[in-house]
């Protein structure tokens, strides 16, 4: 006869799956870059993969070279155009686990505590993956089999360093901007030059009317930014939109604040955030996050039972990648 209460595995299971789409949804409400993305309106900033070994991104690196003028029966250039290209992204995959003693199971043997002590647990669970990827969104890339985060994208040496796996040494289209306060503008940011450097970093990405839509900065240079603003523009300007983030305007983009208490490298518990005294100028177009569709915040497998404990374990995984499919229309100003 069956059990009138379900099992420790099946409570496990249900919670980590009913609780997987708030999980995943609160990566993007919890981080200001990927809420934005989220909301920018392309279909595939913020898009799941679906299968496959690798993330492609397709990326048109030159101009048809047949494009010319002519006249009359003149002959037309007919030559096969190489325009396009690709950059492979790694899957990238994280796990946690949800453990459970034989004690703590005898011990919380009725349903309702066994679904508060598990649910306790999952929420754990969730935050601590959450916070490994938040990590991972502005990280460098060279944490073993992390996802390449921004540092890496749009980084402050753009010449060096693969990329998807294109070299930016080789080719000059994959090099973003980078602007630095001290080398390049000739002195440290403050709040008399900010605006200035930013002029100078932003002006490089405009293509037409594709330019950069999103700014996200650190503690420091988004006070800076707000300090540099007359004080009626800053009533106007400093703005919390409907996921709670400050950000202020600068022309057509959004100067999103992404450091908070995660910006100070003091913090004991560091969990990402933009990179003390940076801004990132991102074109979001080509700008993606890619969670895989079937392993966003789920359980993976079945209960695992410890050969030599009275335990068991449940694990909740993520994989994918950060994505870039045009670099030159990236900025990134630094210190």
């Amino acid at each position: 006869m069956a059990s009138p209460n379900p099992s420790v595995d099946d409570i496990v299971a249900t919670t980590i799956e009913n609780r997987s789409k708030k999980a995943a949804d609160n990566v993007t409400r919890n981080n200001a870059l990927l809420n934005r993305l989220a909301k920018q309106g392309n279909t595939r900033a913020y898009s799941p993969i679906d299968g496959g070994t690798t993330i492609w991104e397709e990326i048109e690196y030159a101009l048809n070279g047949t494009t010319m003028w002519y006249s009359g029966y003149e002959t037309l250039n007919i030559a096969p155009q190489q325009i396009f290209t690709s950059a492979i992204y790694q899957i990238r995959q994280a796990a946690v686990a949800v453990s459970i003693s034989g004690l703590e199971e005898l011990q919380n043997s009725g349903e309702e505590r066994m679904i508060d002590l598990i649910g306790g647990r999952v929420s754990n669970a969730e935050r601590s993956l959450e916070s490994l990827i938040a990590t991972g969104i502005y990280s460098d890339g060279t944490t073993p089999k992390s996802i390449g985060g921004l540092q890496q994208l749009i980084s402050k040496t753009p010449a060096t360093g693969s990329v998807g796996g294109i070299d930016p040494a080789t080719w000059v289209f994959w090099r973003n901007i980078a602007f630095s306060s001290a080398t390049d503008g000739g002195a440290p940011a403050t709040a008399a030059n900010i605006k200035g450097y930013m002029d100078a970093v932003a002006n490089q990405l405009v293509r037409g009317t594709d330019k950069a839509d999103i700014i996200t900065a650190d503690n420091n240079y988004w006070e800076l930014y707000n300090q540099s603003l007359q004080a009626i523009q800053r009533t106007e300007q400093v703005k919390t939109g409907e996921s709670g983030f400050e950000y202020l305007k600068y022309r057509s983009a959004d100067v999103i604040l992404d450091g908070g208490f995660q910006g100070y490298s003091t913090d004991p518990i560091p969990v990402g955030g933009v990179p003390v005294n940076t801004m990132y100028f991102i074109n979001s177009r080509y700008l993606k996050y890619r969670p895989h569709r079937d392993r966003n915040f789920n359980a993976i497998g079945p209960k695992r039972m410890s050969v030599n404990q009275d335990a068991s374990v449940k694990l909740m995984g993520w994989a994918g990648n950060m994505t870039i499919s045009n670099r030159r229309l990236q900025g990134v100003l630094g210190a």
